[in-house]
């Protein structure tokens, strides 16, 4: 098929654009990366703004790794995405699957309380009140089950759901199959862009996990990467150093920004098509 002058320079400018907005994305990475591996003094040389530095030093790097918290922390951030992300995928998966269901007793009524509990929440104060409560304070679960579900990844994964063919499971109820084994049998295998859209999001959450750890926990063992970064970044800029030792404020930061990223951007190329297909699925309805 030949295209037409018109459809060439269509083209043309849809490619610039994306070009320009590839660009735009790239510029805030690179710096992030510069500044982290960036001497003072050749920043400062380069007016403060810089891309491509042409000397290297990775104190900064050093600095937060020599930190006898850094690598227990990280071990606790690696459990919490694990453990959590599985928990909460498991009980937004149970919790999904029925409402998707047009014949469940009371669908419209649950579907209700649980939006309900989107638009108005209990609050910092009352939820803490409950977690000391149930005596979850100071323990690693304190920063999983009171998030156990999204709303948000729930409604998302009920449009999924509820966009399948219904042929299917009347097929499967017609040969006898109960609810248990259309889900794992018919519908696991058909949901894995979803399941892995879903599992990206609460991964995320919770390897940034900060508030959660910062308001329940209290034991230093038991603190994940965001809280420990933070607080080598308190103690890396008050502490009484020569000034020939001082690592500048920002470039801890980007550091600290590059190791706690870096495991997510490795990760994501490996889902993103899953990541894509299943976000645009389940918003389709719902």
């Amino acid at each position: 098929m030949v295209k037409s002058k018109d459809d060439t320079v269509f083209e043309i400018v849809v490619l610039l654009v994306i070009l320009s907005v590839g660009l735009l994305c790239l510029v805030p990475i690179l710096y992030v990366v510069s500044v982290s591996v960036t001497p003072i003094e050749e920043k400062m040389r380069a007016g403060g703004f810089l891309l491509i530095p042409r000397k290297v030093t990775f104190d900064a790097y050093k600095s937060v790794l020599s930190g006898k918290s850094f690598f227990p922390a990280l071990w606790i951030s690696v459990k919490l995405t694990i453990i959590g992300t599985a928990l909460n995928l498991v009980a937004t998966l149970l919790f999904a699957y029925p409402l998707s269901r047009k014949n469940l007793p009371g669908r419209n009524v649950i579907m209700k309380f649980v939006v309900f509990t989107m638009v108005f929440s209990a609050g910092m104060i009352p939820t803490y009140l409950v977690v000391k409560q149930v005596n979850l304070l100071n323990s690693f679960w304190s920063m999983i089950i009171p998030e156990l579900i999204s709303v948000y990844n729930l409604i998302i994964m009920k449009s999924f759901f509820e966009g399948l063919p219904e042929e299917l499971f009347e097929s499967a109820r017609l040969d006898g199959a109960p609810e248990m084994t259309v889900l794992f049998r018919i519908v696991l295998p058909l949901s894995l862009p979803i399941i892995m859209t879903i599992s990206l999001y609460y991964a995320v959450e919770h390897w940034n996990t900060y508030l959660q750890a910062v308001l329940y926990v209290s034991k230093n063992a038991l603190q994940p990467l965001q809280v420990v970064l933070r607080r080598l970044l308190r103690s890396a800029t008050s502490a009484d150093m020569n000034a020939d030792e001082i690592i500048p404020t920002e470039t801890l930061q980007m550091a600290m920004v590059v190791l706690a990223t870096l495991p997510i951007v490795v990760i994501y190329p490996f889902i993103q098509k899953y990541f894509v297909k299943g976000t645009l699925a389940g918003a389709v309805k719902g």
